[in-house]
């Protein structure tokens, strides 16, 4: 993991046209949106053919657009350096157009140029270049998802990130729960654990690339932080009781997690500089499932201080605290936005899960999903996409993905048994 994360340079210059007459605009926050007709011919060169793949792909899963088959276009090889027949692509009812080029240096590295086009209006709405090794190809076309994502809907793009989750195996008695990491489209997953223990709620760092996850073996559990480029593990170090769902605080310097101690769960901070330690909750309780607002000013937690697991938040030192769940059903794992617009979180009515929405002074709430076992949220990078693992009757959990308007529901691409999904920032 170190080395893949190392190996990668990158560098881009973006050319972006001036706003063309009749731009084209993806409004993300519109649930009954219809995806955006865009058509992506296969990039000419060494490799191009599987970057315009990847980028498809990227763009169709997102829910907002609507990728053209091939099979429908009329003009063939199209030339990086000219302008495209329009009135080839508008017969197909293409709105956007996307073509690029790779080239290999005599350095041996990979030049990608690209151009997206504005179809009705006639002009070029952005122009890139990335310059990577070639084996990073996939990166570079994660990274024209993003800048095409981001051009058409005004929002960040989350393709260049990977999600880290508890990969399962084996019968129900005998689970084996390896930690394991791969791309956000299911690309190059790979285990950073091998079994011998069971693993839990990893968790990334917002800084860097460094996670935090809890390890249960028969003797009591711990917390670990997991240096993915150095590949260095580190205990939290030693707590009399079980220790459990860490969270980094959004500037990397501290873990907020839970001690259980005879029935009785609070939420401590522990400062990763000298791993001093402060106890942020004192009630007969379980309070766990501590998660920072982007600011680092408040957390949100669940605890069945009021009768029945719900949700609270208080200040980064403890104070204030106050609930703010107070629909039917029982609320647990809480997870800040990115954005800090949201917190998303675990709910059961019944026989049945969700995973839903909520401000963070506990209005507006959503139910984005419903099914037998849905739990365990995590938000991409740009606060539009969650991921959560889904379980059916007899089944395995697997994990899913939904937007913010709850209408993008899918299966995350990755075919074997996961949970406790937790998603990365963007790349360098």
């Amino acid at each position: 993991m170190a080395a893949f994360a190392a190996v990668f340079a990158v560098t881009a210059a973006a050319a972006v046209a001036p706003p063309a007459r009749a731009e084209i605009e993806v409004d993300v926050n519109r649930g009954d949106i219809q995806p955006l007709p865009i058509a992506i011919p296969l990039f000419g060169g060494e490799q191009g053919a599987d970057i315009a793949k990847v980028i498809t792909n990227n763009l169709e899963r997102s829910g907002l657009f609507r990728p053209i088959d091939p099979k429908a276009f009329i003009e063939r090889d199209l030339d990086i350096k000219m302008q495209p027949r329009f009135d080839d692509w508008k017969a197909i009812n293409a709105q956007a157009l996307v073509n690029g080029q790779v080239t290999i240096e005599p350095d041996g590295r990979m030049h990608v140029d690209f151009r997206l086009w504005d179809v009705y209006a006639g002009q070029q709405l952005l122009g890139a270049q990335f310059t990577a090794s070639p084996e990073n190809w996939r990166r570079v076309a994660h990274k024209i998802s993003d800048a095409i994502y981001e051009r058409l809907t005004g929002e960040k793009g989350y393709f260049d990130t990977r999600v880290v989750f508890v990969a399962e195996s084996g019968p129900k008695t005998a689970r084996v729960k390896r930690l394991a990491i791969m791309d956000q489209d299911g690309a190059n997953p790979s285990y950073l654990t091998d079994g011998a223990y069971i693993v839990m709620t990893p968790r990334f760092s917002s800084t860097s690339q460094e996670i935090t996850y809890m390890v249960l073996r028969p003797d009591g559990s711990s917390v670990y932080l997991f240096n993915l480029e150095t590949g260095r593990r580190e205990s939290l170090g030693n707590f009399n009781g079980m220790v459990y769902a860490p969270r980094f605080s959004p500037d990397g310097t501290k873990v907020a997690f839970s001690v259980e101690r005879g029935g009785n769960s609070d939420i401590y901070l522990m400062d990763l500089h000298d791993h001093s330690t402060k106890r942020l909750t004192v009630d007969p309780a379980i309070d766990t499932s501590p998660s920072f607002s982007p600011d680092g000013r408040r957390i949100a937690f669940n605890s069945d201080r009021g009768g029945s697991p719900q949700l609270y938040v208080m200040n980064a030192d403890g104070s204030d605290v106050h609930r703010i769940s107070y629909g039917s059903g029982r609320y647990t794992t809480p997870v800040w936005s990115p954005r800090g617009d949201f917190i998303a979180f675990t709910k059961q009515t019944g026989n049945q899960f969700h995973i839903g929405v909520m401000r963070s002074d506990g209005t507006a709430e959503r139910i984005l999903t419903t099914s037998y076992l849905d739990e365990g949220p995590t938000w991409a990078p740009n606060g539009r996409v969650l991921m959560f693992d889904r379980e059916t009757p007899g089944g395995s959990p697997r994990l899913w993905s939904v937007d913010v308007t709850g209408r993008i529901e899918r299966p995350a691409p990755y075919p074997g048994s996961g949970s406790d999904p937790a998603w990365s920032p963007l790349l360098d």
